[in-house]
C-alpha cells in the first residue's frame, strides 16, 4: 500500500450519490415507527464494489441497527437520508445530493415534523468530510484542519439543535464519533508511522468537537472511536496477518475497514461488513 493510494481513497468519500427514495407521505400504518438515518457515506453503508467504485449498500450500520432493534419497535421502518460526501456545511445548505427541501437537514426536519409520535429513534454521523481531505501526499495540512475543525465546532451544535427541536425532547437522537482510517499509514514504515500519529491526534480533537456538539442538544453519543480502539497507544500491539508488533488501533482499521484491502477495492476509508456491524452494535448500546 502506498500513501498516495491512501490519499486517493479519501477522495472517494466526497463522491456524490443521491439519497434513496422520496420521503414517505404520512403514516403508512397505525403503530408504524421510523428509524431516521442521517449523515454522510457511512449512514448509507458505502463500500467499494468489485471495480473499486464507492457505492451505497444495504449492509451498512443503519441496516444492521434496524435488524437489531426491529423487535423492540412496532413496524420499524428505516428511512435513509444520508449523502455520500456530505459535510456539516452541505448538510445545512445542500449542494451535493438532491433533496426536495433543499438540504439533508431541512429534509430531516420536515420528516420529523410530519411523523410526530412515529419516530422511534434517529442516528447521525457527520463531520469527517470536513477534515478528511486535509491529508495530502502524506502531509497534514494544518490550515485545512483548522478550517475543518472550525466548521465542525460551529455547525454540529446547530444541526443537533434543529433536529432536537423537530423531534421533541423524548425521541432518542444518537450521534457517533469516527474511527481513523489513516491509521493504516502506519504499515508504510517510518514516514507512514509519523502520519498515523498525527492522524490519531487529529481524530481525537475532531471527535471531541463532534461529541460536544451533539451533547449540547441532549444527544446520546455512540463512541465508535472507542469501539475501534482508535486512540489506543501504538505501544499496545498485536499480530496482523502474521506480522507481529502491529498496533491494535492499526490492526482494527485493517480488520474493520477496506483500508488494507488490495486493489481495486482497497485502500478505501469505508467500513466493511464487520466494521458496520460493530458500529451498529455501538449505536444499539445507546438505545
Amino acid at each position: 500500500m502506498r500513501i498516495k493510494l491512501i490519499v486517493a481513497a479519501a477522495v472517494a468519500a466526497v463522491m456524490c450519490l443521491a439519497p434513496a427514495g422520496a420521503l414517505a407521505q404520512g403514516h403508512a400504518a397505525t403503530g408504524k415507527q421510523y428509524y431516521l438515518a442521517l449523515g454522510d457515506s457511512l449512514a448509507r453503508g458505502a463500500q467499494p464494489n468489485t471495480t473499486g467504485a464507492t457505492v451505497p449498500t444495504n449492509k451498512g450500520y443503519a441496516n444492521d441497527l434496524r435488524a437489531i432493534e426491529k423487535t423492540k419497535y412496532s413496524g420499524l421502518t428505516l428511512q435513509q437520508l444520508g449523502c455520500l460526501g456530505e459535510t456539516t456545511t452541505t448538510m445545512m445548505k445542500g449542494g451535493i445530493c438532491a433533496y426536495t427541501a433543499g438540504s439533508q437537514l431541512k429534509q430531516a426536519v420536515q420528516f420529523l415534523q410530519a411523523h410526530q409520535g412515529h419516530i422511534a429513534f434517529v442516528t447521525i454521523d457527520i463531520g469527517a468530510n470536513d477534515v478528511d481531505n486535509c491529508i495530502v501526499n502524506g502531509v497534514v495540512d494544518l490550515q485545512c484542519v483548522a478550517a475543518g475543525e472550525a466548521s465542525i465546532q460551529k455547525n454540529v451544535p446547530k444541526i443537533a439543535a434543529q433536529l432536537r427541536k423537530a423531534a421533541g425532547p423524548d425521541v432518542p437522537l444518537i450521534g457517533m464519533t469516527y474511527y481513523d482510517p489513516f491509521l493504516a499509514a502506519w504499515l508504510e514504515g517510518p514516514p507512514g508511522q509519523t502520519l498515523a500519529g498525527e492522524s490519531q491526534a487529529l481524530a481525537k480533537a475532531v471527535n471531541r468537537l463532534i461529541s460536544n456538539g451533539y451533547r449540547s442538544a441532549k444527544f446520546r453519543v455512540a463512541n465508535v472511536a472507542q469501539t475501534f480502539l482508535t486512540a489506543k497507544p501504538f505501544t499496545v500491539v498485536t499480530t496482523l496477518n502474521g506480522i507481529p508488533g502491529v498496533p491494535v488501533a492499526v490492526a482494527n482499521i485493517c480488520n474493520l475497514t477496506w483500508m488494507c484491502a488490495p486493489p481495486p477495492q482497497g485502500p478505501n476509508i469505508h467500513a466493511n461488513v464487520a466494521g458496520y456491524s460493530a458500529i451498529a452494535q455501538t449505536f444499539a448500546g445507546k438505545l
